[in-house]
């Protein structure tokens, strides 16, 4: 028989808690593991035996453990993102290359694509959406400060049709509109006028 080390202090574990684990181990499986006297504690056969089967896995545990505590000191795997085009290009290209510098054993990812896909199932770990595109049981944070479109006509189309004075001037107007893979259409937003406003002009 060999005498069991004092394991318990140096796993955090107290003396008394580990035994009061043990005696319900041996409650549980209904047979006595360890042999207890007051100087010292000793395994039964069954405690030798089921010890010895059980080593193996333990230490797999153990190096599990020893490699999350080392992924938490220095990061690696790959994180992937999707994102629409300029988003990817003016907001997150620029964030990524201090990400890399700062962890060099993660890859970053980006995925360009206009149609709002589900993350989850997309096997992403983030996305960038514009607006208010974000499913309600996601977490939302602002990248940057919010992007401004400019409305542009030529010189000949101005001259034939007029130059709008306010948003919703565009409604009378041919213009080009965005349509996005999953078949929504972008929609711009004013704040020129005392409230905020959505126009939806007519057009392609």
């Amino acid at each position: 028989m060999r005498r069991l080390p004092r394991g318990g202090g140096r796993a955090g574990v107290s003396s008394s808690a580990l035994s009061q684990t043990v005696a319900s181990l041996e409650k549980a499986l209904g047979i006595r593991l360890l042999n207890r006297t007051t100087r010292s504690v000793f395994p039964t056969e069954a405690g030798e035996r089921l010890l010895e089967r059980l080593a193996p896995a333990l230490g797999e545990i153990r190096q599990a453990v020893a490699d999350l505590d080392q992924l938490r000191e220095n990061p690696s795997g790959t994180v992937r993102i999707n994102a629409p085009g300029p988003a990817a290009d003016h907001i997150l290209c620029p964030l990524a290359f201090g990400f890399m510098q700062a962890y060099p054993e993660v890859r970053v990812e980006i995925v360009s694509d206009a149609a709002i896909v589900d993350i989850v199932a997309g096997g992403f770990d983030a996305g960038v959406r514009f607006g208010r595109q974000v499913e309600k049981d996601m977490i939302a944070v602002p990248l940057g400060p919010p992007l401004r479109y400019a409305i542009v006509a030529s010189p000949g189309y101005l001259a034939r049709r007029g130059t709008p004075a306010t948003p919703h001037d565009l409604v009378r107007h041919d213009c080009i509109r965005r349509r996005f893979p999953g078949g929504s259409l972008a929609t711009g937003a004013s704040r020129r006028m005392a409230r905020p406003s959505t126009s939806r002009p007519r057009g392609a």
